[in-house]
């Protein structure tokens, strides 16, 4: 099997790198192929250029995208592994959907550019098992109390990853591990990566469904 992570943080030496390495374990003992696309130790440009816009339009694919998409497509399953910064990711990583999930390749409407605003979306990716893993400050009640948490799903999950067809697709968000005092959770965040992975791995695993779980989470709280 072979595993593409991508991991947005400025240092490999602090925490969101070890709960990397800690969710890449239970893949390294089974033998599995990791490939980290580490997109600052990369160099990766998270800006959208010119070359970009004209991709969008129905020009050719820039060549720094175009091997982000073989190495996507070399990959049997996805991770993603970031702070999260303002209930979100980082530019980085969202510069990086923004660059790589392109028109023709991720998603298409109709027969193609000349069809955007006219045709059906046709979602292009394949479900390949997913999934997120955000390392917050905040507390869970936090999130719990404004939402913060299904507003990242809705957003990432469905909005991005559903959006383009890959429906199988899981978040996890680790919790109030800033500082030295929450020593205690930053080691628990460390197993629950750990934990993880080896769910993510599981034989018994069961296919997520995000876009229609949402949409019937959604029907749910507007029955009521």
């Amino acid at each position: 099997m072979q595993l593409l992570t991508v991991f947005s943080h400025p240092f490999t030496d602090r925490y969101p790198a070890a709960v990397m390495d800690a969710f890449h374990e239970p893949f390294r003992r089974a033998g599995h192929q990791i490939d980290v696309l580490d997109l600052h130790r990369e160099g990766f440009d998270p800006r959208f250029t010119e070359a970009d816009h004209a991709h969008f339009w129905g020009g050719p694919v820039p060549e720094e995208i175009a091997g982000m998409h073989r190495r996507v497509e070399a990959a049997d399953r996805l991770a993603f592994v970031y702070p999260v910064y303002w209930w979100g990711m980082p530019a980085m990583m969202k510069g990086w959907i923004e660059r790589v999930f392109t028109g023709g390749w991720a998603y298409q409407y109709g027969a193609g550019v000349d069809d955007r605003g006219k045709q059906p979306l046709h979602a292009l990716l394949p479900s390949i098992p997913t999934v997120l893993i955000g390392v917050g400050g905040s507390k869970q009640r936090t999130y719990d109390k404004y939402g913060y948490d299904e507003a990242m799903r809705t957003q990432i999950d469905v909005g991005i990853f559903a959006y383009c067809g890959i429906d199988d697709v899981e978040s996890h968000l680790i919790h109030d591990v800033e500082g030295d005092h929450n020593a205690p959770r930053r080691e628990a965040g460390i197993a629950q990566a750990s934990g993880i992975a080896e769910s993510f791995l599981a034989p018994d695993r069961v296919a997520r469904t995000a876009k229609a779980d949402h949409l019937a989470a959604r029907q749910g709280m507007l029955s009521r």
